[in-house]
């Protein structure tokens, strides 16, 4: 079996036209692709942060497991990714995209016969690519996505038909500064916001006008409403909602929400069509039938919810992605799979849709029988992880858990309030009952498997980095 991997970053988990999260947005080929394969509805990450996350998707690890812990952490050189079982099992391997692991380099990495890669974040227009080790600059408004998807589809169609293949596309889109292709530029731009009934519960009492954005003194109001508990919102929180994360001082205040919004939705449209092209690609090679498809985000990014941006946290929106899946013979087809599915599970997932042994270092599980109707043993667990970064110390260190319905989310090292939800009740995370007397014993039995997770998996010593990166938010005036 062939097996395309799809990777987006920074696409949260609902922004996809058929959830009607966003009435206007246009998604079709991910559309199509729920309709005819799965929407893994409960998709997370292990840790809301890009290289975190990259590395857990690749060793099937937790971050505290391969030690990739922020945005700079080198590489540790015993780590072994998916792709060199691959490999060995006498697949073709090609990656096209963004890596962002070891400190921003674009050399090739092991696991893959053909790479094409670019330091750090990137470029949307006129990048860069390290090619096999060479490096070509394109010109011309060259957009990123187009390139990518163009040289992902003619690697793909010189793959010969006796060997199968993997092709991991990792897509710039749609990290900020989000750029869309000049073909979609400006296409969502004056629709009908539909602003998240959180993003002013930390407002002050004395309304203000944010760009396109009126804020009134909702804070205040919300004490008389059953559905906020305004009380428990976490200190971090109200103090970054005036911060680079925030949407009162978005990126030192040079993006106007409504703008930053609309240009999100359109950088989206290219990936869409990217997907569109690579499975219309496999169906002209008559591919389609014996092809594995994954399409997912590498974290989710909140839009306003509790006042803030970015990803990071604990909260839905950030720490839910999309995934879709398809695959010849699934019996699950159209259907959404409730499990709850994480970023370790895919390294598993593929291996075994592969005919591959999984290692037993991978702390993840294969969710492939899931998706041909089987009936196994799944967890009901999710555990989150993420530690405070140097360069962006608005975000404090979190580790949370959640199960079924009920997310348990704690900061340690600082002197705040943890957070206690029932999703059931509260999908969008006003109420924290961390507080409720009628919630104490659910809160005691998460705070101990959140412990006996860390305790087992190695877990219970926060990975200290020495970070080189000055601080953009102050930048390099020595405040450490």
């Amino acid at each position: 079996m062939n097996i395309v991997f799809i990777l987006t970053d920074d696409h949260r988990h609902d922004f996809m036209g058929f959830t009607g999260k966003v009435s206007w947005l246009e998604t079709p080929a991910l559309d199509k692709m729920a309709k005819e394969g799965v929407w893994v509805r409960n998709a997370t990450v292990t840790t809301a942060l890009c290289s975190p996350s990259r590395a857990s998707i690749l060793t099937g690890q937790y971050a505290h497991t391969h030690k990739v812990v922020d945005n700079f952490s080198p590489l540790p050189p015993d780590l072994r990714f998916f792709p060199e079982y691959l490999q060995e099992a006498g697949y073709s391997t090609g990656f096209f995209g963004k890596w962002h692991m070891g400190h921003t380099g674009d050399e090739p990495q092991k696991g893959f016969d053909h790479w094409e890669s670019f330091k750090g974040q990137g470029v949307y227009f006129n990048p860069l690519l390290n090619i096999n080790g060479n490096r070509v600059q394109y010109k011309d408004s060259t957009y990123i996505t187009d390139l990518l998807t163009e040289h992902a589809i003619s690697w793909m169609r010189r793959q010969p038909k006796n060997k199968p293949f993997f092709m991991y596309v990792s897509h710039k889109g749609v990290h900020d500064e989000f750029m869309p292709a000049p073909r979609h530029r400006g296409k969502y731009h004056g629709n009908a916001i539909n602003y998240p009934s959180t993003i002013n519960l930390t407002a002050t009492a004395q309304s203000r006008t944010m760009g396109n954005l009126t804020q009134s003194p909702t804070a205040a109001m919300a004490k008389g409403d059953s559905n906020y508990n305004v009380d428990d919102i976490p200190k971090w929180v109200w103090a970054q909602r005036n911060s680079w994360h925030g949407v009162d001082f978005m990126y030192d205040g040079r993006v106007d929400f409504d703008d930053f919004y609309y240009r999100y939705c359109e950088t989206l449209l290219a990936v869409d069509e990217s997907v569109a092209n690579i499975r219309k690609t496999l169906e002209e090679l008559g591919l389609s039938e014996n092809t594995l498809v994954v399409y997912m985000g590498d974290n989710g990014f909140l839009m306003g919810e509790h006042g803030l941006i970015d990803k990071r946290n604990m909260y839905e929106e950030s720490q839910k992605v999309p995934m879709l899946v398809y695959a010849p013979g699934m019996k699950q087809q159209g259907k959404p799979l409730e499990e709850i599915i994480q970023n370790i599970d895919i390294a598993p997932t593929i291996l075994e849709a592969a005919g591959v042994t999984i290692p037993a270092a991978m702390q993840g599980q294969s969710f492939f029988p899931l998706l041909r109707g089987e009936k196994v043993s799944w967890r009901n667990k999710a555990f989150y992880e993420y530690f405070w970064e140097f360069s962006y110390p608005q975000t404090p260190t979190t580790l949370g858990v959640r199960e079924g319905n009920q997310k348990f989310i704690f900061y340690p090292g600082i002197w705040d309030v943890s957070e206690f939800y029932d999703l059931s009740t509260d999908p969008e995370e006003k109420r924290n009952l961390y507080r409720h007397p009628d919630r104490q014993k659910d809160i005691e039995r998460l705070r101990g498997e959140l412990w006996k997770w860390l305790q087992e998996t190695g877990g219970m010593q926060i990975p200290l980095k020495a970070i080189t990166e000055p601080r953009i938010d102050y930048g390099n005036k020595g405040l450490y």
